[in-house]
């Protein structure tokens, strides 16, 4: 059962390469990245309202007024992490936007460890957790120094305002599982919680999408959804996946093993689908350099996960 879990675990980490390119999609369908961002998030969150009543746990949804309402905001970070994949994924490719967002997540992993904060254990980082943040740091340079040879978005301000995007979109996943965790804690209903997190996910964007609307962006197409590649369906599936898979995999081998994994998944399946050129993704070489800052990245994320 454990082996077969961690298969499960860095596939899923591997499919939300699938996830970003798939919502690309939808942005190319709909002619609006905040109309593709609520679509995944309202299918992604019909998902979840099956596994949760599945499970017996609508019911936990009552309760919900109850809580601190701090405690309801996690599915921010879900919004802000697809919107900043939608608007990525094109002018950076899958490997840079990856290796972003994973060094994001980490920075705030340790951020938030190291101060306690959201309720988390106090834990003053170790040896190998300042050897992980140096090796993620040298991974993340190379992938990007690449990245900008290979011809990703001249524009050296703008480059530099994606790259930030990129992290706070990744910094925003660890904060976005704390406070989860303490809405899973106070509902005593893990996927009620992730039904709650992607609900509040999807009332943000259809906010951010009603403003731009306001502010003249192109309305959606519909019609162009016709003309999608069927896995462009699949960013919602793999949503609900990845949130229903980390919970199980978090109770039965760890957090901290079940965000190495992922991370694996994910510099791995986006070193692929770069280097082959797969899911509509501009083809971006894998040099010696580019595999080396993936495998330096991934083995730093290991020492901070496991230190």
């Amino acid at each position: 059962m454990e082996v077969a879990l961690v298969v499960l675990t860095v596939l899923v980490g591997a499919l939300l390469t699938t996830q970003a390119a798939a919502n690309v999609q939808l942005n190319g369908a709909l002619g609006n990245p905040a109309a593709a961002a609520a679509l995944q998030l309202a299918l992604a969150g019909v998902l979840l309202v099956v596994v949760a009543a599945a499970a017996g746990e609508l019911p936990a949804l009552t309760s919900a007024g109850s809580v601190p309402a701090w405690q309801l905001l996690g599915g921010l970070g879900s919004a802000l992490y697809i919107g900043a994949g939608i608007v990525l994924f094109p002018q950076l490719g899958a490997l840079t936007s990856m290796g972003l967002f994973i060094t994001g997540q980490l920075a705030g992993s340790v951020v938030l460890d190291g101060f306690g904060l959201l309720g988390l254990e106090q834990r003053t980082p170790s040896v190998p957790v300042a050897l992980g943040a140096l090796a993620v740091g040298y991974g993340i340079a190379a992938i990007v120094r690449t990245g900008r040879q290979a011809g990703a978005c001249p524009d050296v301000r703008r480059l530099t305002m994606l790259y930030a995007l990129g992290l706070v979109a990744g910094a925003g996943l660890p904060v976005q599982a704390a406070v989860n965790a303490r809405l899973r804690t106070g509902l005593d209903a893990p996927f009620g919680a992730a039904v709650v997190s992607f609900g509040v996910a999807l009332a943000a964007m259809v906010v951010v999408l009603a403003v731009v609307l306001a502010a003249g962006a192109p309305r959606p197409r519909p019609a162009g959804l016709r003309r999608m590649p069927w896995w462009g369906w699949a960013g919602g599936v793999v949503g609900a996946g990845y949130v229903t898979t980390t919970l199980v995999a978090v109770g039965e081998i760890g957090a901290a093993p079940t965000v190495a994994l992922t991370v694996a998944g994910q510099q791995l399946a986006s070193a692929v689908a770069d280097h082959r050129g797969l899911l509509r993704l501009p083809r971006r070489p894998l040099t010696v350099t580019r595999l080396t800052g993936v495998t330096t990245l991934v083995a730093g994320a290991a020492l901070i996960q496991l230190g």
